[in-house]
């Protein structure tokens, strides 16, 4: 994962508005897509092989860079259909900025409105959309990896008298295999399934049950810290997180790690104070920069 954009509502000179990549093997994913979005890719190096575009609200810092970032697409060349997603009602404003840089995309954008319960399926995860609390249609988005298979138990195999080789694959994609006149079965020599991994995003955000169900044993939670403490009464008003409260839900949840991005203009140059609030509630809390690049290990691998 790598965080494109950090700040709140507006650019500053450190940070730019929403936006981050996840990588997953060959798949390159953008959530959210502030304005200048595409330099920001450039200068962190992500690469522009994004294949999907998810929004979490209609708010311009989150999708006014989709535009250039198509033109810029285009002018390289691309062909490639690149999907289109953000949360119910967005379509027609989705269009229009397709449609501003459209002399320049000459590849298709098809554009489809998630539902909170919906998800997208791919090869080996699937991208759920869950309800979020922003006062505006907006949803967030959980990345959710299908279970993996289960341990092999070389030195169980060669007690079997299983040969190293093509017989030890066949057993663990769960196919019986036949040694010297014996059945040996896979539950002889592969574990029980191990889960995969789980994303959250939140996208703008009040801390809310929907986040703290989908998140529930996440091993990442990236979340909402547009104020600190003090701020507590603007944030509720205006339908954002607190750092310390961000930190509080994802102790509830037992999220393994929290990650707060969407930081005001005023704690922009000094991210300290919100770091230090969440982690007096969760010390496994950090305040993301632009250009902070996660990678965002299995559970039995540690951090």
């Amino acid at each position: 994962m790598t965080f494109l954009g950090t700040a709140a509502s507006r650019p500053t000179v450190g940070r730019n508005v929403a936006a981050l990549t996840v990588q997953r093997d060959g798949d390159l994913m953008l959530f959210d897509c502030g304005e200048g979005t595409q330099r920001q890719m450039m200068h962190y190096a992500t690469g522009f092989a994004v294949d999907a575009i998810f929004v979490t609200h209609m708010h311009a810092d989150h999708f006014l860079g989709i535009t250039g970032l198509l033109r810029t697409l285009g002018l390289q060349g691309r062909e490639e259909p690149l999907e289109l997603y953000g949360p119910p009602g967005s379509r027609s404003t989705l269009e229009v900025m397709v449609r501003l840089g459209a002399e320049r995309i000459p590849f298709a954008v098809p554009i489809r409105e998630l539902e909170p319960g919906e998800m997208v399926c791919r090869d080996g995860y699937r991208v759920a959309a869950f309800c979020v609390d922003h006062g505006v249609r907006a949803v967030g988005y959980a990345l959710i990896e299908d279970d993996r298979l289960g341990c092999f138990d070389v030195e169980r195999a060669r007690a079997l008298g299983v040969p190293e080789g093509p017989l030890y694959g066949r057993l663990h994609r769960g196919q019986q295999v036949e040694v010297d006149g014996r059945v040996v079965q896979p539950s002889e020599v592969v574990g029980p399934p191990r889960p995969g991994r789980r994303v959250v995003y939140t996208g703008d955000s009040r801390p809310c049950p929907t986040t703290r169900e989908i998140a529930r044993d996440a091993d990442l939670l990236v979340h909402d810290c547009t104020f600190g403490e003090e701020e507590a009464a603007r944030a509720r008003e205006t339908y954002h997180a607190t750092a310390a409260g961000a930190a509080r839900m994802a102790r509830d949840a037992g999220v393994r790690r929290l990650i707060l991005t969407h930081v005001s203009a005023r704690y922009a140059d000094n991210p300290r104070i919100l770091e230090e609030e969440a982690r007096a509630e969760f010390p496994g809390s950090r305040v993301a920069h632009d250009g902070f690049v996660l990678e965002i290990p299995f559970a039995e691998q540690g951090d």
